[in-house]
C-alpha cells in the first residue's frame, strides 16, 4: 500500500504543478528570474545579467530526478555513497555534452540539447553501474545492473519531463504552428494550443512565432515523460526491473523520434535528426542490454529504506549542490542582457 501511496502522492503533485504551468509559463513574465547588475553604463544605468526560470525549473527536475534516484538505489540497499560517485560521474560528462553536442547538430553557441545528453548517459551507464557497483570502487558493494540501469531510466524520464516546464518558460524546443498542421491534429490539440508572448522568447526570435497557436509539445512530452516515470518507480517497486527499464526507455525515446515531427525548432539538417538516430539506438541498446544481464540475481525493493536514505545530511547537502550547480549552468542567459537603472522613491526617504 505504501508504494501506491507514494505514487499516487507524486502523481497528484505533479499534475497539479503541470496544470498550473501550462496555463502561465507561455506569458512574457515568466522568462527571466532576475536582473543582476554588473557594471555601470553611464548616466545612472547599469548593464545587467539576466537569470532565467529556464534555469529555476532545470535546477527543480535536475533535484526531482537525483532525489527519486536516491530513493530507488536505497530502496534496493545501495548505500548513498555509491549512488553519489555513480551520479557525480553521469554529471561529470552529461553536462559538457549536452553543449558540445547540441553546438555539433545545431551549429549554435549558448545552447543544451538533453537529447544528445541523455543518449551519451545511455552508452555510459551499463559501465558505470558496473565499475561503482562491481566491487572496484567499494569492494564490498554489489549492484545488479538492470535495477542499476532501471533507476536511471525512471530518474531520467521524471527529470525530462519536469525540465521541459524550462523550455516553456523561455520558449524553446516549440511545436509547430497550428495551422501548419493536419486537420485532426489541429482539432485535437487546438484546445490546448500554446501561445507564447515576449520578444525574447526563443519562439519569437528564432522564427517569429510569438502570438501564434503552437503545437504544445513541451506539455505532451511533460505529461508523458512524468506517467511514465510514475508507471516505472511502481514497476521498480514491485521488483519488476527490466519492465521498469524498457518501459521508460521505450516510451521516451520513441517520443522524442516521434515528437520531433511536430516541431519546429532547428534540429539540425536531413530528414531524421541525429537526436531521433540517437533515440533509436538508445531503444536498440537497452534492449542488447537486457540481453546481456538477464538472469543475474536481483535485490527485493523496500520503499521505506528508500525514503528513511533522503534524511541523510549527505544527500540533502549534495542534492543542494547540485541544484545549484544546474542553476548556475543553465539559468545564466548567453541570449539576453538586461540595462537597469535605480532612483529613491522621495515620498519614503
Amino acid at each position: 500500500m505504501l508504494d501506491e501511496l507514494f505514487g499516487l502522492g507524486l502523481a497528484i503533485s505533479f499534475g497539479t504543478l503541470l496544470a498550473w504551468a501550462f496555463r502561465t509559463l507561455p506569458k512574457e513574465r515568466w522568462q527571466i528570474l532576475a536582473a543582476i547588475p554588473v557594471g555601470k553604463e553611464g548616466a545612472g544605468n547599469w548593464k545587467g545579467v539576466n537569470l532565467t526560470y529556464y534555469g529555476l525549473f532545470s535546477a527543480f527536475a535536475t533535484v526531482s530526478a537525483v532525489a527519486i534516484l536516491f530513493v530507488l538505489m536505497a530502496a534496493i540497499q545501495v548505500p548513498a555513497q555509491v549512488t553519489l560517485v555513480m551520479v557525480g560521474i553521469l554529471f561529470g560528462i552529461c553536462f559538457p555534452a549536452a553543449k558540445i553536442i547540441a553546438r555539433l547538430v545545431e551549429q549554435k553557441p549558448g545552447t543544451f540539447t538533453i537529447g544528445g545528453a541523455s543518449f551519451v548517459g545511455y552508452l555510459l551507464a551499463p559501465g558505470i553501474v558496473w565499475i561503482a557497483g562491481g566491487g572496484y570502487l567499494f569492494p564490498e558493494i554489489r549492484i545488479p545492473v538492470l535495477p542499476g540501469l532501471a533507476t536511471l531510466a525512471v530518474a531520467y524520464a521524471l527529470g525530462e519531463g519536469l525540465g521541459r516546464l524550462a523550455c516553456i518558460s523561455f520558449g524553446c524546443c516549440y511545436g509547430k504552428p497550428l495551422a501548419q498542421c493536419h486537420a485532426w491534429i489541429r482539432r485535437a490539440l487546438g484546445p490546448h494550443s500554446f501561445v507564447f508572448t515576449g520578444e525574447v522568447k526563443k519562439i519569437a526570435y528564432e522564427r517569429g512565432l510569438a502570438g501564434q497557436r503552437v503545437v504544445p509539445i513541451q506539455a505532451l512530452t511533460s505529461i508523458l515523460y512524468i506517467t511514465v516515470a510514475l508507471a516505472g518507480i511502481l514497476l521498480f517497486l514491485k521488483n519488476s526491473y527490466s519492465c521498469a527499464l524498457i518501459v521508460t526507455t521505450l516510451v521516451t525515446q520513441s517520443w522524442r523520434v516521434l515528437s520531433e515531427f511536430l516541431r519546429a525548432d532547428h534540429r539540425g539538417g536531413g530528414k531524421l535528426s541525429a537526436y531521433q538516430i540517437m533515440a533509436m539506438a538508445a531503444v536498440a541498446y537497452s534492449f542488447m542490454i537486457l540481453f546481456i544481464f538477464t538472469g543475474e540475481p536481483l535485490p527485493i525493493a523496500d520503499l521505506k529504506t528508500g525514503l528513511v536514505s533522503l534524511w541523510d545530511p549527505a544527500v540533502l547537502l549534495f542534492l543542494q549542490c547540485i541544484g545549484l550547480a544546474t542553476f548556475l549552468v543553465t539559468g545564466r542567459s548567453m541570449v539576453t542582457a538586461s540595462t537597469l537603472s535605480f532612483h529613491l522613491v522621495k515620498e519614503l526617504t
